[in-house]
């Protein structure tokens, strides 16, 4: 869809770019992904919001690969939300990454963001790391 609309010489917009990266997620283009992340902003003077790091992060999530995905994260130019935080500590929690979990939930916490779902998810990694329950995916 997207190089389709790039060959007939239309213009992406904020809107095009989410459903795209909403459409790797899915799939799970990891490369493609980032290769539109840059393009984004380099090519089309676009800046990055919140959900664009949130499809990202999902992804990277989902393949397992959850350091590089907190990393995404460390790299953002303003605080991530409940919903960039969530998706990570729900891919440590499938994966059972407990440590970066609990780096997460403190991330969380450590913000002004009230969100309900991730903070019982942030509880919840602060008490599996303690061994007062144990994380089902």
């Amino acid at each position: 869809m997207y190089e389709k609309m790039r060959s007939k010489g239309l213009q992406p917009n904020e809107i095009t770019f989410v459903a795209v990266l909403s459409a790797c997620v899915c799939v799970k283009l990891v490369d493609f992904s980032f290769q539109l992340f840059e393009a984004m902003s380099r090519e089309f003077g676009l800046v990055a919001k919140m959900e664009y790091y949130g499809c990202v992060v999902d992804l990277l999530g989902r393949v397992g690969l959850l350091q590089e995905a907190y990393d995404f994260i460390k790299k953002m130019t303003f605080e991530a939300d409940a919903t960039v935080l969530g998706a990570l500590m729900g891919a440590c929690r499938l994966h059972g990454a407990i440590e970066l979990g609990n780096e997460a939930a403190q991330l969380l916490l450590g913000s002004q963001l009230n969100h309900s779902g991730v903070m019982c998810n942030s509880h919840a990694f602060m008490l599996a790391q303690r061994g007062w329950i144990m994380l089902l995916p």
